[in-house]
């Protein structure tokens, strides 16, 4: 089989094989070293070479698209300091689970600019849990305009991979998530509207609607190790395809078309169940239905490393993550997630790529 051209944003790449390394995108930032989300981390990723970076959507109260890895944010902001915001602390119900917090949905921008990040794992990310308070929470298009900025800067072309949180969620609460996403793109200035985009989601009904609404990326979708689309499940039930449904044969023909490609738990290549395809097998029958694959996420720490490659020192400690990171780079994936860009960029610089199919 010939490479295939990834998409209009990866021109000039081909997989498998033809590309040097995976595509490194700095997840969430630096999140490794600084609290995610937050300005200085997304300008660490793009200082140590990524080729993007990935900010999580939701949305505040007057539609804006706030950066956050959940729409509740008493976890990543000093939300709970400010006594004037006492009283918003509720319960909901989040893709079937109940979550006690602050919401982003509660606040406008305007409240919002007002709260300051902090480390969401402290007791595994100490040092970046000394800059908590520091640095406000970001816009959708603030990150758009710092990734211009550095771009002109450094004469490199840095992506943006837009993860949709809670898409039906937020459609269940009166948000028009697609409508609010081609808004914010359609108002990003010139030179940052040509940098590559990519959009993903773990429910595909977002992702079909972006594309019937002519809102521009590469389309993604997301699947875990466990578990079901959150879409499906609330429009058909519990026993809806699973996410290890859509990555079997069947699944990906059904994805093929309709998305440009799939984000795997980087379990799904590197612990396949019994009799299962994982790794290239996995990965190759993706590529035969010219579908990209991204694998998320590598981190060195023990508490995020496959069994086999943790050692020593606790959940903190580093184990053999280039052991880990070379497994993924060997399955062939088109791109991976990093919280530590620097070594990110660094081990899949130099590892063992699969050769061309013919």
């Amino acid at each position: 089989m010939k490479p295939i051209a990834l998409s209009e944003t990866t021109r000039g790449r081909a997989y498998p094989g033809t590309v040097p390394r995976p595509l490194v995108i700095g997840h969430r930032g630096a999140p490794g070293y600084l609290p995610e989300h937050t300005r200085s981390s997304y300008l660490l990723a793009l200082e140590n070479g990524v080729d993007a970076v990935e900010p999580d959507v939701v949305f505040s109260r007057d539609g804006v698209a706030v950066i956050r890895h959940e729409n509740e944010i008493g976890s990543t902001t000093d939300v709970a300091d400010h006594a004037e915001f006492a009283s918003r602390r509720t319960t909901k119900t989040v893709d079937g689970a109940a979550v006690a917090g602050w919401f982003a949905e509660d606040f406008t921008w305007d409240e919002l600019s007002r709260l300051r990040c902090r480390e969401r794992l402290p007791q595994l990310r100490p040092d970046s849990a000394r800059r908590d308070g520091a640095e406000p929470m970001l816009r959708l298009q603030d990150l758009f305009d710092l990734v211009a900025d550095f771009a002109e800067r450094s004469g490199r072309r840095p992506g943006v991979v837009v993860e949709i949180k809670h898409a039906t969620f937020f459609a269940d609460a009166g948000f028009d998530v697609a409508a609010l996403i081609g808004a914010e793109l359609a108002t990003r200035r010139p030179d940052a509207a040509r940098l590559p985009l990519w959009i993903e989601s773990f429910e595909l009904t977002v992702l079909d609607r972006l594309a019937d609404a002519g809102v521009p990326g590469t389309r993604v979708f997301l699947l875990e190790a466990d578990g079901a689309p959150y879409d499906l499940v609330a429009a058909g039930g519990e026993h809806v395809r699973g996410y290890r449904a859509w990555a079997s044969p069947a699944g990906l023909d059904a994805l093929r078309g309709r998305v440009a490609g799939v984000s795997l738990d980087k379990r799904m290549i590197l612990d396949p169940p019994r009799g299962a395809g994982g790794g290239r097998d996995l990965v190759g029958a993706a590529h035969e239905r010219d579908l990209l694959v991204f694998t998320w996420t590598a981190r060195p720490e023990n508490a995020f490393l496959v069994r086999r490659h943790r050692r020593g020192g606790g959940r903190s400690a580093w184990g053999d993550y280039r052991g880990e990171w070379a497994e993924l780079a060997a399955s062939g994936v088109d791109g991976v997630f990093v919280d530590h860009p620097d070594i990110g960029v660094d081990a899949f610089t130099h590892v063992h790529r699969p050769l061309s199919r013919t």
